[in-house]
């Protein structure tokens, strides 16, 4: 009983530190309410920011997809308790995320500025992509995502049941609504610096990859009904006059 209370104990960790990184990243990227955002805090050589950047944002992209990779799981699963997979997971993302928040190298050159209505607009925007962002998850499983669920049943003494295939609300519109969330809020700004376009572009490319190597498991996991799926839903750009056949999908579970 002690080793499960144990688990539990590290998904509750893992949850707060992925909670309170989730807020930092926030007020990170749009400048709000935080003390080291994007574009704050000593301007470096321009050259050594590039590098100390590129840096964090490769680290990022390497672990989250190296551990988000069937083959890794399945050799990480003779190491730690399956239950504690996802809040590992889960928790080395969050701590790479606030290294990447603490050396944040600025490049404060301005891109583009943009006042007025059309900057009240771009900030709604911003909110938007991260209402999109955190919506999403609950509208598959928050707590299955977070490793909270896998945790709870490991009190129980009963392994996770596996997630059905579903697409609910969002994910009858765009087959990854939680990057698109995350794509509005990264570019969606009234004031674009070198600094916030180098995060916004590395960003969006790691996550056309990424979510290219996402599909490649949701097919062997799903199969045909994934690639169903697939052929009707747009990846991350919603169409204009959805088909009505989309409502009778087949569902996932991300």
């Amino acid at each position: 009983m002690l080793a499960r209370l144990l688990i539990l104990f590290y998904a509750i960790v893992s949850y707060a530190v992925f909670f309170v990184s989730s807020l930092y990243a926030m007020g990170f990227v749009g400048n709000y309410f935080v003390a080291k955002s994007i574009d704050t805090g000593g301007a470096a050589n321009v050259s050594e920011a590039i590098v100390v950047d590129l840096m964090l944002l490769g680290l990022f992209a390497i672990q989250h997809s190296i551990m988000a990779r069937p083959v890794f799981k399945r050799w990480f699963a003779g190491i730690i308790p399956e239950a504690c997979q996802r809040s590992t997971y889960v928790l080395l993302s969050s701590l790479i995320l606030l290294l990447l928040f603490w050396q944040w190298q600025p490049i404060p050159i301005q891109v583009w500025q943009i006042g007025g209505i059309a900057a009240w607009f771009l900030t709604g925007v911003y909110w938007l992509g991260w209402l999109i962002a955190f919506a999403s998850t609950f509208m598959i499983d928050h707590f299955d995502l977070s490793g909270l669920r896998q945790a709870f049943f490991a009190l129980r003494g009963v392994e996770a049941p596996g997630q059905s295939f579903k697409t609910p609300l969002l994910y009858r519109i765009v087959r990854h609504p939680l990057m698109l969330g995350f794509l509005l809020a990264f570019w969606a700004t009234p004031h674009m610096t070198s600094g916030h376009l180098l995060f916004a572009v590395m960003n969006t490319a790691y996550i056309l990859v990424g979510v290219r190597l996402e599909e490649r498991d949701l097919v062997a996991e799903f199969g045909a009904s994934y690639e169903l799926y697939r052929r009707r839903v747009p990846m991350l750009m919603p169409r204009l006059f959805a088909s009505r056949s989309i409502a009778s999908e087949p569902r996932h579970g991300g």
